[in-house]
């Protein structure tokens, strides 16, 4: 199999970690890196191998795809020129700071018949891949995403930010949009939501609830799934499932094999990369993606809603 050409443009924390992955990668030539901070490009350049350009620009004439690392206000930008080139984009997410933007980036891709990925690397955690196979029209899921103060990431609310995540897998895992929501928003260390509580119910009876904070003093990922005779618990921090099935008249603990090899990010970049080799859709279309950003803003418009009216 031929190797892809492939930049990293932005090589923060995030962007740094996909170049190191990608670095490894027998399906990958990364060609080089870019940044808007030159000194932390060519240190990121250096550490893994690879040339760090002057422009973004430049970089985009020299591949054949790119993963967009940026801050979240620029990936309209970034991804559209990536796109008007044509590029195969991998963009971390979320998609984009707000929903046109996001629409805007998915009707390119598909204008231009090019990959779009964004990543969701919990879809990718080996705790959610073990218990993926016994996940089967789950009636209730419950998810609690929390995380102590971190000025990384605070640009943007706690929903777009975290819980973007557990809507990910729920929509994933209840494919309906839903008919009714609520959620409660508080900003407490940020002039943004920094906790929030969200009740989606589906038109097919199905309920999800999600808790996203990072202003905790503990950190928690943890996903559970009510199902008839299953119950799953995965916890995505520890990379560890619990079971309990029921089979006749028999209850059962399970606790099924968990690959804990998988790094996610690396399993995303190469899914990313052989969908593109493949031209097969990736784990996480743009499609995929700009369903969990809508559902986000929607959630976050009510939360905001709510808040103004406690604050008047």
């Amino acid at each position: 199999m031929s190797k892809l050409k492939i930049g990293v443009i932005g090589t923060g924390y995030m962007g740094a970690i996909h170049a190191r992955a990608l670095s490894r990668m027998p399906e990958a030539e990364l060609v080089g890196v870019y940044d808007a901070d030159a000194g932390k490009s060519e240190e990121i350049a250096r550490r893994y191998g690879t040339k760090a350009f002057a422009s973004a620009e430049e970089l985009m004439r020299q591949v054949n795809a790119v993963v967009v690392a940026t801050p979240t206000n620029t990936h309209q930008d970034v991804c559209i020129k990536a796109l008007e080139g044509g590029l195969h984009v991998m963009v971390e997410k979320p998609l984009a700071h707000d929903l046109e933007s996001a629409e805007l980036i998915v009707a390119k891709a598909k204008e231009k018949g090019l990959i779009l990925a964004v990543g969701y690397v919990e879809r990718f955690n080996p705790g959610l891949v073990a218990a993926s196979e016994y996940i089967e029209n789950p009636m209730y899921i419950e998810a609690m995403r929390l995380a102590p103060y971190n000025p990384r990431g605070t640009d943007v609310d706690v929903i777009t930010d975290l819980m973007v995540h557990d809507i990910d897998i729920v929509l994933r895992y209840i494919a309906e949009e839903p008919e009714r929501i609520t959620c409660i928003g508080v900003p407490v260390l940020t002039e943004e939501i920094d906790i929030a509580n969200a009740r989606l119910e589906f038109p097919s009876g199905r309920i999800a609830s999600l808790t996203a904070s990072r202003v905790s003093m503990q950190k928690m990922r943890k996903i559970r799934f009510f199902q008839e005779n299953t119950y799953i618990s995965v916890n995505l921090l520890e990379r560890e499932v619990e079971m309990v099935i029921k089979r006749g008249d028999t209850i059962l603990p399970y606790f099924p094999d968990v690959d804990n090899s998988i790094e996610p990010i690396y399993a995303e970049d190469r899914d990313f990369l052989l969908s593109v080799l493949e031209g097969r859709p990736p784990e996480v279309p743009g499609e995929a993606a700009l369903a969990t950003t809508r559902l986000a803003y929607i959630l976050l418009e009510d939360a905001t809603r709510r808040l103004s009216r406690a604050k008047s």
